[in-house]
This record gives C-alpha cells, structure tokens and sequence, in this order.
C-alpha cells in the first residue's frame, strides 16, 4: 500500500491480505490513476488541516502517514459468501487509495461494461466530474464558453462541450502537451494564458474586448485564473469554479468589471448534484453518463506515463516538478 508521509514523501508498506466479508470482495488493482489535483495538494502539505476533504467517500480530515486516492480499477479475485459468483473476475472502478490488493462492499464498487479497458476505466472519476462541471455550466445554443485549464479535467470538460452547438470553445492552458490534446479534441481556439496579450487575444475572438465569454470554467488549480475569468466574462456570464485551491489563497478583483457586468460566481463540486436537479438526477445516472461517453472521448490517449507502484515517488515527482511533461499519470500492478 502506498502512504504519504510528509511533504513530497511517499513510501510503500506491506500489510496484511485483507479478507472479503459476506458481502464483500477482494479485488486485485491492475491500474490507478494519479490525481494532478486534490492528490497533488496532498502530496505537497497544501490541504488545510482543519477543513480535510469533502469528497465522497473519502471525506474528512488528513494527517501524514495516511493512504489516499480514488480512481482504482481491478478485478475481483475473491468473492464473500453472500455475493453472487457473476462478480468473480470482473473489471470494476473503485474510489480507493493506491494498494495492490483492496477489499469493499459491492455498494462501493462500478462495474466496468462489456468492452470498456482498464486505461479507460481509470478516468470514470474525473469524467464524472466533467459531467458535473457541464451541468453546472448549462451551455446554450451559440453559446461562446472558455475552459481556463487544460489537465486531464479540463480535457474532459472541453471534451464533453465540444458535442454541443457552440459558436466559440476557447480553451487555455500553460503548457503546450495539454494545449496539444485541447487542439486534437477540437477546440476552436487555443491559447496559453502566460502570453502577455492573452486577455486581449481571448477577447477578440468573441467580437471585440467589450463583449466577452457567456459562459467560463475554471480548472487551473491557480488563484489568479479567478480574475482572469473575470476580466474576460460578458455581461450577466457565469463562471463555474472548479477548482480547489486547498490552502491557497484566491485574490478577487470584484469591482469593475464584476461588480457592473452582474457577473456569477458559481461553485461546482462533484460529491453532490446540485440542487436544481436532485428531483430527476442522482449518482448512479450520471455514472451512466460517463460510462456511455468514455468511448467517444477515448480519454485513455491522454495517458503520457507510466510507473510501476514500487516507483511511485517518480511519479509523484515529475507531476510536482516538471508538470509541462505529463497530462495523466497512472500507477500500475504486478
């Protein structure tokens, strides 16, 4: 099992095979994925002690040594006595920290439909958040939306809004490898938010700097992408926050602009549906979506390394030092 044990620590611990309970199954990791956002915080010190996580199911506070992550996939090796055999080998996700060997109740677990490969199965989670992200979003017809962040989030989302009738999908990112995938998913427009014209640039393709974006996500991970969603919003636009800063500080610039253009600030979390759509959606349905798209967007190209878990620290590594190199790092299994 891998621990976290300080900042930018991590090492490996033997424990015991656990075994399943009635209900339960053993399932043996073939691939996890590494997360370049909460877990990168994590491995950083940079989540605030008091406040921990809000992600279901691994919620609450965070302190070293402690085990994390939450896009596992395996097959289950061993079943309990009150599960159906039908599960004995069967691909499933699980939102589990990074382990050779994990044991969990069905409730816990997604099974992967027919066809569906592990290098696929591994971004279930940040789909789901993609989907999320979108909903919250609402896009229009014509609509003219940014997407500020082009990590393996950012890609889904852009994935998932470039099947809508916009006019205009601009998206930004620092580095070239991300702008890269943005460009190949079919993004209008591309930019690295680092130019020294890129407010300017931005705006002009949406008909001049008095106009604006309707609609702008923000996935940077970076406080200062909050204003520049600000300086680029159109009158009454929307900016859905998605990302967590942990403990960063984020610098507003609320007058101006924000204060005259009646501009939203919309925050978007994926451990719950947001409130306008409990009634007719629930988890289950929008892992559906996400399943039912994964074969369209084929977010698996966008794996750029990988490292056995006896390596993890290289991986952990090269997504804190050298993040320009990489777009999705998974851990894989003997």
């Amino acid at each position: 099992a891998l621990y976290f044990v300080g900042r930018r620590r991590v090492e490996l611990r033997t424990e015991a095979m656990p075994s399943p309970g009635e209900d339960e199954v053993l399932v043996q990791t073939v691939l996890s994925g590494v997360s370049g956002g909460t877990e990168l915080l994590l491995f950083r010190g940079e989540i605030p002690a008091p406040e921990g996580l809000d992600l279901d199911p691994i919620a609450g506070a965070l302190a070293y040594p402690t085990t994390f992550g939450y896009c596992a996939v395996g097959r289950v090796l061993q079943i309990g006595a009150d599960v159906d055999p039908g599960w004995q080998g069967r691909l499933v996700f699980g939102f589990q920290p990074h382990a050779s060997h994990f044991v969990a109740p069905l409730a816990a677990l997604i099974p992967a439909p027919q066809g569906v490969t592990a290098d696929a199965a591994v971004f279930l989670a940040n789909l789901e958040t993609a989907v999320n992200l979108v909903q919250d979003t609402g896009p229009l017809l014509g609509e003219r939306i940014l997407v500020l962040g082009q990590g393996v989030v950012g890609l889904l989302t852009s994935a998932l809004l470039r099947k809508f009738p916009l006019e205009l999908l601009l998206t930004a990112d620092l580095h070239a490898i991300r702008r890269q995938a943005s460009k190949d998913l079919g993004a209008t427009v591309v930019l690295d938010p680092a130019s020294p014209d890129f407010r300017s640039l931005a705006l002009s393709h949406t008909g001049g700097t008095g106009i604006g974006f309707d609609a702008i996500v923000e996935l940077t991970g970076n406080p200062s992408a909050v204003n520049d969603a600000i300086s680029l919003a159109a009158y009454s636009a929307r900016i859905v926050m998605g990302s967590w800063f942990g403990s960063k500080a984020a610098p507003l610039e609320l007058g101006g602009r924000y204060h005259r253009r009646r501009v939203r600030l919309i925050s978007s979390q994926v451990s719950t549906i947001a409130p306008e759509l409990r009634g007719r959606w629930d988890k289950s349905r929008r892992f559906r979506v996400a399943w039912d798209t994964l074969g369209s967007i084929r977010p698996e190209r966008w794996i750029t390394h990988r490292f056995p878990l006896e390596r993890a620290a290289e991986a952990y590594s090269l997504l804190d030092e050298s993040p320009e190199k990489a777009i999705q790092v998974v851990l894989t299994y003997n």
